[in-house]
Order: C-alpha cells, then structure tokens, then sequence
C-alpha cells in the first residue's frame, strides 16, 4: 500500500496488538477499521495514578516553579514510537 500523501510504501507495524501503517517518509499514520478503538481502550485501562498530594512551595530556589517538568510518558507515546 502507497503513502496518500508522497506515494511512499507504507510499513507495518505491530504494537500492543495493533496494526498500524506508517510512512517512514511523512510520518504519517493510517490505522485500519476498528484499530482506533483497540487503541482507546487499551489506552484508558493503561491510565496512570493520580499524583501524590502537594505540599505548601518553599520559597528558595528548590520551589517547583523554577525546574521543568519532565513530560509523563504514556500509552500513546510508546505505541507511536517509530
């Protein structure tokens, strides 16, 4: 199957159970009939635990405000990590 984009092969991948056809040109993703509702289910049964409580921000420069959060990983990220 061609690229609908720039006519390149698309290439399967398989992850978490799930087909899904991606140009390794345009990244693109195309998934198949029923493949995006695999994928939400498996993503909401896959949901992380609430964060822990807070406590009150110190006013040095260990306050939260002044380092960057890291970016939470999830389902998503490591299905479509091509």
């Amino acid at each position: 199957m061609k690229c609908p984009i720039d006519g390149t092969a698309l290439v399967i991948a398989e992850r978490s159970g799930v087909e899904i056809d991606y140009c390794p040109q345009c990244r693109g993703v195309w998934l198949d009939r029923g493949e995006l509702d695999k994928i939400i289910e498996r993503s909401e049964s896959y949901a992380s635990p609430p964060p822990p409580p807070q406590a009150e921000p110190s006013r040095g420069y260990d306050d939260r405000r002044y380092h960057k959060r890291k970016k939470r990983s999830g389902f998503l990220d490591e299905l479509f990590d091509f």
